[in-house]
């Protein structure tokens, strides 16, 4: 019951009243930061911090680049997944660190592969065009699904990607085995591998269904700005993702060991179709990562001419293993590998306990529908509401749930308003009390 009410029509009045104030609290602290204690004051005093600019070189973009494509709309709930401070568009990295590097990348993450610490980013959590670096979704999602030593017959399907696009040069009617197939997507970005994967781990549903599988895997590591609409990672209307998400996705695949030791294969073997009357052929890594940087793990380079540049790369120095991710960068002065290689010696120069936030953790339970919100983004489910699941609403250091702490705050400080209107409705009773009936008494 509401303090002080008495009458059913007071209390549905004032009940009302509170709902709407609740609400209103609610949409201005839904970028609540990591502590359980935050309020909507706090929330709005964050969101006005000035945004440090991101070090960029100074380079002239590329005559004819296309004009990027408009993502959905900013959720606030998404831009604060894994700590308030990656709520920005701008640069974050820990108190006293020395300058990251100017990159053309619109936007960047380094983060620990083990610990899950951020160590620094440039606009985080702003949408960007994946490329080929969406090839890690398909990976994290059908490669332990699919028997790495099975045989399988290449489809004129399989073949049909956009003209000029990155190939490993299967054959319609070849015989490959699934691991040359992965060895063809993650060393020469193969769109018809990427295509033949897809269909296999489908099931009946075929590409189709694993473009579907990979949504949902997104969801469940967190990776709520993603939206996959191709399995290659060739542009498609609506298809999304950041640094962050990516960061998220890589930290699955490279817990796979399988998909590390293709990542840090440098050359392979494409076998002969004798069926076919072709010729075998080799083919080299294109991730320049593994060649040139101590420590190498591997990763995953893109381009199209939509999304720029692309790069996920991961090495391992002094008990550390980090990763970084970017996206929209221009290969001028420093190619999109150099690019992350300049990230990742930022990185591996900071302490071990130098944080901005945190990469999520996937629970049993975390599932999220929807996230792609804008117009140029695919429909979400019809049950699907804005996402806000467990994983994105980190717990304080006692488990409390950040949605449970948010609601007490709205409470509170919907409180204080609450019963000044309840006293001003029972003071207005009063005097009409009074004026109708003299010798009441109060």
């Amino acid at each position: 019951m509401i303090p002080g009410d008495t009458t059913p029509t007071t209390r549905r009045r004032t009940l009302a009243t509170f709902c709407a104030l609740a609400l209103g609290a609610a949409t201005l602290s839904a970028p609540t930061p990591a502590s359980a204690s935050a309020s909507a004051g706090a929330v709005r005093a964050a969101a006005a911090k000035a945004e440090v600019p991101c070090p960029k070189p100074d380079v002239k973009p590329p005559a004819g680049r296309p004009a990027r494509p408009v993502p959905p709309a900013d959720d606030p709930v998404l831009r604060a997944v894994g700590g308030d401070d990656l709520a920005t568009n701008g640069l974050i990295v820990p108190q006293g660190a020395k300058q990251p590097p100017a990159l053309t990348a619109t936007s960047w993450l380094v983060a620990d592969l083990d610990t899950g610490e951020v160590l620094g980013g440039c606009g985080p959590h702003v949408y960007g065009t994946p490329a080929s670096v969406q090839k890690l979704l398909l990976a994290a999602t059908v490669m332990d699904k699919l028997d790495p030593k099975k045989t399988i017959t290449i489809t004129q399907e399989d073949l049909n990607i956009e003209p000029g696009s990155s190939a490993v040069g299967l054959l319609k009617g070849g015989k490959y085995t699934i691991a040359t197939l992965w060895l063809g997507l993650l060393l020469n970005s193969g769109n018809e591998a990427a295509n033949t994967l897809a269909r296999l781990g489908g099931g009946a549903d075929g590409v189709q269904g694993t473009v579907t599988a990979m949504n949902a895997e997104a969801k469940r590591l967190g990776a709520y700005q993603t939206h996959a609409v191709t399995p290659s990672g060739l542009d498609g209307p609506g298809q999304f993702t950041s640094a962050y998400d990516l960061a998220l996705i890589a930290r699955d695949c490279f817990a796979n060991a399988d998909f590390g030791r293709y990542a840090l294969t440098k050359n392979t073997q494409i076998p002969a179709q004798k069926q076919l009357k072709k010729g075998g052929f080799q083919i080299q890594n294109e991730n320049r990562l593994i060649f040139d940087y101590k420590g190498a793990m591997g990763g995953k380079t893109g381009f199209t001419k939509l999304a720029r540049h692309s790069y996920v790369g991961a090495a391992q120095r002094g008990g550390r293993r980090l990763v970084a991710t970017l996206l929209g960068a221009e290969n001028n002065p420093l190619r999109g590998y150099e690019q992350g290689e300049a990230l990742l010696d930022w990185g591996f120069s900071l302490p071990k306990d130098a944080s901005v936030g945190k990469l999520v953790t996937p629970d049993a339970t975390g599932t999220a529908t929807g996230t792609a919100t804008g117009e140029s983004a695919a429909p979400a489910s019809p049950d699907a509401t804005r996402p806000a699941p467990a994983a994105a609403r980190p717990a304080d250091d006692n488990g409390f749930p950040l949605l449970a702490a948010a609601g007490v705050a709205i409470v509170l400080a919907a409180t204080p308003l609450l019963l000044l209107l309840t006293q001003r409705r029972r003071r207005v009773r009063r005097r009409r009390s009074r004026s109708s009936n003299p010798q009441a008494f109060y």
